[in-house]
């Protein structure tokens, strides 16, 4: 039980650090990047801008109510660690956007312009690259920001959906309703640009941590490496009888899974075991089953 206490008490700090982290990368991304370069993107914000534009209903009261009913929805369909962990993120980030343009704000009350005047493209992939890392990294700790975030959970959940995509198909229709309102080619390039850009760095950042690696294991020494792999890992492996074509010898053939920051530690246990071993090692994608991902129809 102590044991399990100390576990319970490390996952909540980091899960804690990860969140404020992604919450202040996303907030530099638009604090320093977009909004001092007149680049708008997509969002529930985005969204309720347009709204505001309108019909001159508050950001602040639109953005509120829509993110409580989506919370509500969120706490029957994906429980209410994702739902605590959101509500904490949706109040932090505006926190850390009101630092970052306090900080980002001159004399004068304008935004400063850290890259200089005229460097729109260039501050463009910039504040997508950290808005899409900002936004993985809360999403790798089971949490959201709220708003699109919570519709692309949902969506994850029941098809095999990614996160990027799900976003990019709800704010491509965000972005493309700017131009009746604004008529600015120049905002809705920007805003698709900064919408690509931000959704590829999001899916790079989620699918590398969901990769795992397969190893097989050709060994004449096969029980001293599959009890290390399993008690030092926790995985399983896969024995098989071979033999060498040329030799004609008899060898095991082991064939093991696992997540990819455990490569390293595979490969050492071999080097250590068995020297003379002979090891493919590839890229597995999409492992589903007991210590991995779940099986989505």
């Amino acid at each position: 039980m102590p044991k399990l206490s100390i576990h319970r008490i490390w996952e909540f700090v980091r899960d804690f650090l990860a969140i404020n982290i992604g919450l202040a990368t996303y907030a530099l991304g638009w604090a320093a990047f977009l909004l001092p370069y007149h680049i708008t993107t997509g969002g529930m914000t985005g969204m309720f801008a347009i709204v505001y534009y309108v019909t001159g209903f508050p950001v602040s009261y639109a953005t509120l109510i829509a993110n409580g009913i989506l919370l509500v929805f969120a706490l029957w369909q994906l429980g209410w660690r994702f739902v605590v962990k959101t509500s904490y993120a949706v109040l932090a980030l505006s926190t850390y956007l009101e630092l970052g343009q306090q900080m980002m704000t001159d004399n004068a009350g304008n935004l400063v312009q850290i890259l200089g005047p005229g460097q729109d493209s260039m501050a463009c992939v910039l504040g997508a690259i950290l808005n899409g890392l900002g936004i993985g990294i809360v999403f790798l700790t089971g949490g959201s920001t709220g708003g699109w975030d919570i519709i692309a959970a949902l969506v994850n959940k029941y098809r095999n959906i990614s996160f990027g995509r799900a976003l990019l198909f709800l704010d491509f229709l965000v972005i493309a309703s700017c131009w009746p309102i604004f008529h600015d080619v120049r905002m809705v390039v920007f805003g698709y640009v900064t919408l690509v850009v931000y959704t590829y760095a999001l899916d790079m950042l989620i699918n590398s941590a969901r990769q795992d690696i397969q190893f097989i294991i050709f060994t004449n020494k096969p029980d001293k490496i599959c009890q290390r792999i399993i008690t030092e890992t926790c995985h399983s492996v896969t024995s098989m009888n071979g033999e060498g074509y040329y030799s004609h010898q008899d060898i095991k053939v082991l064939i093991t899974i696992v997540h990819k920051r455990e490569a390293v530690q595979i490969l050492r246990m071999i080097q250590e075991t068995d020297p003379a071993a002979f090891v493919s090692q590839s890229r597995a994608e999409g492992v589903y089953g007991n210590g991995f991902n779940v099986i989505k129809p």
